[in-house]
């Protein structure tokens, strides 16, 4: 009998590593959509408070550690990202979705990750215009990414399907910097 394995669609592809920068997988055990119910964010608010200690954050931002933190994905729309899954309760004040398994989530790292990103997606993502703790739903590469940054680095959410196209364009952006850092001034 043939026996399945499940592995993520970057395992083979991560880490990368170019001039200062470092692209990795972050492997969280789930990835929750949650979208409030018409009149219900501050009841869901409080749910998601009592059970989690994580309140809804408001447009662009994310809150919590990173076992747990809820991000900030569109208008109405929020994902609980980490090591949990959603309180039941929860589901009395919003449509629960579990997409653990159809998204992916990259770490970039190091001092030349603004200017990698640059080159891929519209916003300004300079540390003093999007901090810690700040989101964004964006083009990314002609594909949509949740953006987060992080104490650690910038966090790039993909839907799974677009994995390997999108590790090739960060990877070729990494390289690009890398290149460019290297040139005589």
């Amino acid at each position: 009998m043939v026996e399945l394995i499940a592995k993520s669609p970057v395992a083979d592809l991560l880490p990368v590593e170019a001039g200062s920068c470092r692209l990795v997988a972050c492997a969280p055990a789930a990835i929750t959509a949650i979208a409030p119910y018409a009149g219900a964010e501050e009841a869901l608010s409080q749910a998601l408070d009592s059970a989690h200690g994580l309140a809804l954050p408001p447009a662009g931002r994310a809150a919590g550690t990173p076992g747990a933190r809820l991000i900030w994905a569109g208008y109405r729309q929020y994902m609980l990202v980490g090591e949990i899954a959603p309180d039941a309760a929860v589901a009395a004040h919003a449509a629960v979705t579990d997409l653990s398994d159809g998204w992916v989530v990259l770490r970039l790292e190091g001092a030349g990750t603004e200017s990698v990103l640059a080159r891929l997606t519209p916003l300004d993502l300079h540390p003093g215009v999007f901090r810690p703790g700040h989101a964004a739903r964006t083009e990314l590469a002609h594909m949509m990414a949740v953006l987060t940054r992080t104490e650690e680095g910038m966090e790039i959410m993909l839907m799974r399907s677009f994995a390997r196209w999108g590790v090739a364009r960060i990877a070729e952006a990494m390289e690009s910097v890398a290149a460019q850092a290297g040139l005589p001034d």
